[in-house]
């Protein structure tokens, strides 16, 4: 086919960021002309896989909501991440994608929180691929995710379910993101729209779930134009050369326990206190994963070392477990790997992410506030001698061998090329 302009808008941290990388390098490897669209902060990634980058918003105001608290508070967090796309991104988002434009060429391929893809979409008449990576991003009444304070729901009949979550939209969701969409879009001509998480994110032309079906079923009220596609299993392995201390500190001893509380997370010190301590507690090596060392304890026991970023997938079949906060492209790399998890799950698709684990018999969770180094130790002690974990864990990463996602999600985005959205 006729190579296309193929523009990928990312919006969150590297966990939502990675997967568009990934497949951004296989887009243009199929010879399509291909540009990533993203904070600032993301730069020097795209820069080193080659891709031509698009900066929307600023390094600062990036850096501004990773030092946000609130930012992981399971309820709190809604209102933080959603200020920061609306206000900040929604008419910087619509104006690139209508300079960079070219119609009967384009593809737009738009994340989660890329809701300026879905007014240009609508906009423009730009062909609109919507991406998400994780199941708890689609709403059921069937099989509810899980969310904080949200466990009730399970136990309603299926036209409750439905009620609350209109309750919860006219409530709490609404209020939050209606009002700036639509007065941004009423300049461009639009009409409202509401029930902006049920419905509206989601691409009427294509939906993509970055995930396999075995992980996250389909329901029969997820959007209809939904597809499956798989893990995209991108971790910036091809822009890190191996690391000659990480290597040296994997050849002295057994396999180490290792811990992250996610790439975005500035509020790791407690997280990083209690998994050094619990490592002492089982006299186990561990390795604490993050590029902002002052989370670090000042002093670590001995044989367990701090490391700024390692690519999971060089790592994670060497290690004993994985302790980390649920993000679902961790996840996906420890899937892959056959290790068993540990989620301390704190907000957005965390707790989901969480149970599906559990569901498969590959892992365990323990609550932030519960995230001490005594449960810590009781929890990693009982995974590593659980007989029957590895077997579950093996099967999975041999599963997953046989997918091929990015080839697949590459041949969904091509086929949207020079359809028109149905506007809403």
């Amino acid at each position: 086919m006729k190579p296309l302009n193929i523009l990928l808008n990312p919006v969150g941290s590297a966990g939502d960021v990675h997967p568009f990388v990934g497949l951004a390098a296989a887009l243009k490897a199929r010879g399509h002309e291909v540009r990533i669209l993203t904070n600032e902060y993301f730069r020097p990634l795209a820069e080193k896989m080659g891709l031509e980058f698009v900066p929307l918003g600023s390094r600062e105001e990036f850096e501004t909501v990773l030092r946000d608290p609130n930012a992981w508070h399971p309820r709190k967090a809604l209102d933080v991440i959603f200020k920061a796309v609306i206000e900040k991104l929604l008419p910087q988002t619509v104006e690139t994608l209508s300079r960079l434009h070219q119609k009967g060429r384009t593809v737009v391929v738009a994340s989660t929180l890329a809701l300026g893809a879905r007014v240009a979409q609508e906009a423009l008449s730009i062909p609109t691929v919507s991406v998400h990576l994780a199941p708890g991003i689609f709403r059921s009444s069937y099989e509810v995710p899980v969310f904080d304070g949200l466990g009730f729901m399970r136990w309603l009949p299926r036209f409750a379910k439905d009620l609350v979550w209109r309750l919860i939209d006219a409530a709490f969701v609404d209020p939050s993101t209606a009002p700036a969409i639509n007065r941004y879009r009423a300049t461009l001509g639009l009409k409202p729209v509401k029930r902006i998480l049920h419905h509206w994110w989601h691409s009427p032309l294509r939906v993509l779930g970055l995930f396999p079906a075995w992980f996250g079923p389909p329901q029969p009220d997820w959007p209809a134009q939904t597809l499956l596609t798989g893990f995209p299993m991108f971790d910036e392995r091809d822009v890190h050369a191996p690391d000659p201390a990480l290597e040296a500190f994997m050849a002295e001893g057994d396999k180490p326990f290792v811990f992250t509380p996610g790439s975005a997370m500035l509020q790791g010190q407690k997280f990083f206190a209690a998994a050094a301590e619990a490592c002492r507690m089982l006299k186990r090596r561990g390795i604490l994963l993050t590029r902002f060392e002052e989370q670090i304890p000042r002093e670590l026991p001995p044989g367990v070392r701090h490391f700024a970023y390692v690519p999971l997938s060089r790592l994670l079949s060497r290690c004993a477990a994985m302790v980390y906060h649920g993000g679902i492209g961790t996840c996906a790399q420890t899937l892959a790997a056959g290790v068993p998890h540990l989620v301390m799950p704190m907000a957005h698709d965390q707790h989901d992410n969480a149970a599906r684990l559990a569901r498969l018999g590959v892992g365990d969770s323990l609550a932030p506030g519960k995230f001490t180094a005594d449960h810590l130790a009781r929890k990693l002690k009982a995974l590593v001698e659980n007989r029957d974990m590895p077997g579950r864990c093996w099967e999975i990463a041999r599963r997953m061998e046989q997918e091929r996602p990015l080839e697949r999600s590459c041949e969904i985005i091509e086929q949207c090329a020079g359809d028109l959205a149905p506007a809403h």
